[in-house]
């Protein structure tokens, strides 16, 4: 938590990746797709203004998943096709918002999907040939942005229909920051060559240790930031 006492103003992070509950049930990490938490409940509540996200980690496989199973109306399963579980986990999201913030002073806003970019088949052939020359296979060594306004493909696109679904069903309690587009076309934006290692021999860093899903470079985040402070004013 941040405090600026001059302005009486607070700003904190609350870490739920998945906005709803994740906890230990017989033993196994549970991600619990229809509650979400008292600590996260009372923690929200006591906010004048609200930017939920939450994204790629509902994609996560293996080691990088976040739990063990899930859980939803009383029953438990190892796995389950994963938008299905995201859009149960944005309803639980969804009816608590609708539940709980009923103040007209209370702002609420859901910042889009945040794109990742380890695939490099899914932009431009004069990308896809500089990756490919360098021995890449992710967003490494990329040093400027897609040039375009559209992004050819993705798969994060069925995550972001399913978020836009269910924050429009909520009429005009949430206002939706659509970054998605915005980042997409940002495949330099990452650490890329920045991260990891050097390999001596190479004389370069391991495409392999690229980290395609944060951004770590000045730019884009910073836009993030100036787009929900005019939202925050209008």
């Amino acid at each position: 938590m941040h405090q600026w006492q001059d302005y009486n103003v607070k700003v904190s992070f609350y870490r739920a990746p998945y906005l709803v509950d994740i906890d230990k049930i017989h033993g196994k990490t549970t991600l619990k797709l229809d509650e979400i938490s008292v600590e996260a409940s009372d923690a929200w509540r006591k906010a004048d203004v609200l930017l939920f996200n939450t994204g790629h980690w509902w994609s996560h496989t293996g080691s990088l998943r976040g739990w063990e199973q899930m859980e939803t109306g009383g029953r438990y399963y190892g796995d389950m096709d994963r938008l299905v579980a995201l859009r149960k986990g944005l309803r639980t999201w969804s009816n608590w918002v609708l539940r709980y913030i009923n103040s007209p002073l209370t702002r609420v806003f859901f910042l889009s999907v945040s794109p990742t970019h380890y695939n490099p088949n899914e932009w431009t052939s004069r990308a896809k040939a500089s990756t490919i020359a360098q021995g890449g296979k992710s967003c490494y060594g990329q040093t400027t942005p897609y040039s375009g306004t559209t992004y050819p493909t993705s798969s994060y696109v069925n995550q972001k229909k399913v978020i836009d679904e269910v924050v429009k069903e909520m009429d005009s309690h949430v206002s939706l920051m659509d970054i998605t587009m915005l980042s997409a076309l940002r495949i330099d934006g990452h650490p890329s060559i920045y991260s990891g290692d050097l390999n001596p021999s190479l004389k370069r860093f391991p495409d392999r240790s690229s980290d395609c899903s944060h951004w770590c470079l000045p730019g884009l985040p910073d836009t993030w930031n100036q787009l929900f402070y005019a939202a925050l004013m209008f």
